[in-house]
């Protein structure tokens, strides 16, 4: 009985402190949060800097934004932001938000976000690559070249664009954007000579499109691959290579502007 009522006693004990210490930890997490609501949890993610001998960029869009194909690992967005530091001789903040395989429907639904659209607010320089993964969907567009389907995928396309624009834009009113064109991966295989005509009209479509906005330049690459397009593509024959990527930031480097930041 003795032991008995030993262990009933302890038992007791434990479940007093438990219940003790519970309530304090409750207490401690309820003054954090008011009212017992949760706080979202927190983005990590760089802050549009103020420090005025900073520049600020954002990069969106797919795979090629994230570089993919580099062995490097920088793309087209790791090599402007090299070229930039040695330019302007300043610290170059990037937040490179895209993600592969990402088409212009799901761009237009990110840009629309809190936390990209605070980055856009607060940014110099946004570089833009969309569209390829619209046209190519993983090359089933080229087993079906009518015209009737390309023109659907192409009016999808533009429309998205343009809402993409259109709010980034809204959010800041003087950011220079730079929306890079296709090039034809494919441009050594059969029917080329059609897949070519398809991208360039493409390009041209978007390029019409990027023309009726202020500060929004479109950045064609499309001869950049044109007559060495093995030499400038990763084994998948499908991203660009460090030199592929190397020359598409040779054209958008030098066409960044920046003054530093205003007060």
């Amino acid at each position: 009985m003795n032991k008995v009522r030993i262990m009933t006693i302890l038992s007791s004990c434990i479940a007093v402190l438990f219940l003790v210490c519970f309530g304090w930890a409750m207490k401690d997490y309820y003054g954090k949060h008011k009212n017992g609501s949760l706080d979202k949890p927190k983005i990590s993610a760089s802050v549009p800097t103020s420090d005025k001998n900073s520049m600020d960029i954002v990069a969106l869009g797919d795979s090629l934004t994230r570089g993919t194909g580099d062995d490097s690992g920088k793309g087209y967005v790791g090599i402007v932001t090299d070229k930039l530091k040695k330019k302007f001789k300043t610290n170059v903040i990037v937040h490179n938000l895209g993600i592969n395989g990402q088409t212009s429907v799901q761009l237009a639904k990110q840009v629309k976000q809190e936390e990209v659209k605070r980055q856009l607010a607060g940014t110099d320089t946004v570089m833009i690559t969309i569209g390829g993964n619209d046209l190519f969907q993983g090359g089933k567009t080229l087993s079906d070249l009518a015209p009737k389907n390309i023109k659907a995928i192409q009016t999808g396309y533009l429309k998205n664009l343009k809402s993409i624009l259109t709010d980034i834009r809204s959010d800041n009113k003087e950011v220079t954007v730079f929306v890079i064109g296709l090039y034809n991966p494919f441009i050594g295989l059969q029917d080329s000579k059609l897949t070519s005509a398809i991208v360039r009209d493409w390009n041209y479509q978007a390029s019409e499109l990027c023309a009726g906005y202020s500060k929004v330049v479109f950045i064609p690459v499309f001869d950049l691959f044109q007559l060495s397009i093995n030499d400038y593509l990763y084994s998948d024959k499908f991203h660009p290579n460090q030199a592929g990527y190397q020359l598409i930031a040779e054209r958008i480097a030098p066409m960044i502007k920046w003054e530093g930041n205003k007060p």
